[in-house]
Formats: C-alpha cells, structure tokens, sequence
C-alpha cells in the first residue's frame, strides 16, 4: 500500500493506493461514522453484497443511473433530497462509490450540503483512479455546458484498489488510459513508461503501477496550484477539443475524446512552432494505439463549444494546453476563428491519411 497526500489551505487529503487498500482503510475511515453511499446502477448491480455488507450498515445508500447523462441539476437535487430526509449532518460523510459521474456529482453534493460535510471517494473505474477522484474538482454539466456547474472540494480521503479493474469493459479501460497518455504529455517518466510498456498498456500489472504515478504526478500539481489559477491548466491537456468532440459527437467516452481531442491540439502545436514535430510523433503514436482518431467533417461546429470552457479568459479567446518538450506544457490562446480554421485544417489531413 502506498499513501500520498495532497496538502491544501482548506484540508490535508490522504490517497491510498494499491491492492488491498479497500479492506484494509475503508473500516477505518467508516469507524463511528454515519454516511450516505452514493453510487450508480452498474456498481450497485456489480458490488452490490459489497454495498450491502459494508456501507449499508452505517446509513443510507443513493443509487443514480450510471452514465454522463445523470450529470445534471435534476439528479443533483435529487440527491440532496434524499441527503436531507436522511437526516445527514454537518459531521457525517459522503461516500463517493463509482465511476468519474459518481465523484463529480457526489462531491458537489457533499459540498453544497450543509455547506459542506466530509467526503471519501471510492473511484472504481480506471479513469476514476488515475484522474478524477484526485483533486478535488466537483461538477455536473448544465445547458449543454460540460461541467460548467461545479466546486473545488477536497475528498478527506481517496482509497485507489485495483481490484475493480477486473470488472472494467474494455471501453471503459480506454477511456483511462486516455487520462494516462495525457499524464504522458505531462511528465517526461511517465512518457518513458508508457513507451517501455506499448504492448501491454492494457495488462494489469502495467495499470497498477502508473495509476500510482499518474495520482503522483496530480498530486504534487493540485498541492501547488489547487484551484487551477496556473500550473493546474495543464491538466487540462486534450480536454478543450475533447470536450466539445465530447458533447457534439456523443459517441465515444470521456477519456478517447480526451486522446482525439489532445490529437487534433498536437496538430495545432506543430503547425504554431510550439512543439517539434519527432516529440508530437512520439505522442501520437501512443495515442492511436488506443483510439481511432476520426477526420471530423464538421469538426468547425463541435468546437464552437469550445467557447464555453472554463479555462478562456475573455477576449473570444480559446485556451488550449499543448505539449512543447518531454515534461512540460504550455497554454496557446488562439482567436476562435483561429482556432476554427486549425481544427478543420486537421480534420483534412486526417481524411487524406485515410484515403
């Protein structure tokens, strides 16, 4: 078992990570406590003696739709509700069970309620593990918006235990290693890696040792910049293309948008001069290893979206974060007519490589 902090002006959270975690912190964190389990359905159907033997005995346990649709203000409210005719007080805990939907959505739940009440998270997918749970960053998706809606709430604790994995489709195991490759563009050990391991970034034993790196990596960034007034941007790396992609397309998961999204911006970095053309290359190929990157047609029109991420500041802007060297990004600000005429400019290259 590994443990690694994140140490913030408003709370110290503890990760831990590593097989047999579960059973070995979770007694301890729920000793004495009430709490309120939230999960969705394909963990309940899954875990459910689990649920039913270790976290339904100290309170109550929500069950929300699995899937992005139930990041929203409705389930939200319902959510509260039930915290709310549960009894739940300011000294009881939110346990967050479940996917990159169930932290988002439980952690703003436990932030708004009351004010704020503890919160554990349980992340039980890959992307969960590596990223999301991590941090502290809470939201749901409103008016087309993808997390527009949200707080920054640090977890007490976060316990990592690869033995959910074996449950994972491989979809869903994509879509974390598309948060991996990202961390790839982020840190020079983790690009090597990554590299070392090609042919087997999907096996087991590979994923149990990066997500420890990928969390570390995450970690030391949020304690040094928690509400991403800075360094933080760059873990937004492929996340302003892959999240208007994301919500237009509507077809693929998270984490393959985040790869087909930090595609098309290596495109834009190579053209602007940003990033050399040998290191784009090296990313590249990792990246199509997990995904197909398709040549939008209309990729003009998903990335009008790309107007509403957080990151801009003003002026009609779009912030993207792009990879110039192993371990270090940089954020490009690019007019959005700019950014328009690089993201199909993209798409045609692509669809000549296909012909």
């Amino acid at each position: 078992m590994k443990e690694i902090d994140i140490n913030t002006p408003s709370v110290t959270s503890k990760i831990h990570c590593g097989e047999g975690v579960l059973d070995k912190v979770l007694p301890k964190v729920l000793s004495g406590r009430h709490i309120f389990t939230i999960t969705d359905s394909n963990v309940n159907r899954l875990y459910g003696e689990f649920i039913a033997q270790k976290l339904a005995p100290h309170g109550e346990v929500h069950v929300i739709p699995a899937g992005e649709k139930s990041k929203n203000y409705t389930c939200l409210a319902r959510i509260l509700k039930h915290m709310l005719h549960s009894g739940l007080k300011r000294c009881d805990t939110v346990v967050a069970l479940g996917g990159g939907v169930v932290g988002d959505i439980a952690g703003l739940a436990a932030s708004l309620y009351m004010r704020g009440v503890h919160l554990v998270q349980v992340p039980t997918t890959l992307l969960a593990q590596v990223d999301s749970s991590v941090g502290g960053k809470t939201a749901i998706d409103f008016c087309g918006v993808k997390n527009i809606v949200g707080t920054f709430y640090q977890p007490e604790t976060v316990i990592v235990d690869p033995l959910f994995l074996s449950t994972l489709p491989a979809r869903e195991i994509r879509c974390g290693l598309g948060e991996i490759i990202k961390y790839g563009g982020l840190s020079a050990s983790i690009l090597e890696k990554l590299e070392k391991n090609t042919k087997n970034l999907s096996s087991e034993i590979f994923l149990k040792d990066i997500t420890y790196d990928c969390i570390s990596h995450k970690a030391d960034v949020v304690t040094r910049d928690e509400r991403e007034s800075g360094l933080r941007k760059t873990l937004n790396l492929g996340h302003t293309t892959g999240h208007a992609f994301e919500l237009y397309y509507k077809r693929k998961s998270h984490g393959e948008y985040v790869l087909i999204g930090m595609y098309y911006e290596l495109f834009i970095a190579v053209e602007r001069g940003i990033c050399p053309p040998e290191y784009a290359k090296r990313l590249l190929s990792l990246i199509k290893r997990v995904v197909s990157v398709p040549a939008y047609a209309d990729a003009d029109r998903a990335c009008a979206a790309a107007a509403y991420d957080k990151k801009n500041v003003g002026g009609g802007e779009i912030s993207i974060i792009v990879p110039v060297c192993p371990g270090k990004a940089a954020e490009l600000r690019l007019g959005a007519d700019e950014y328009s005429a690089l993201i199909m400019q993209c798409a045609r290259s692509l669809a000549e490589e296909k012909q």
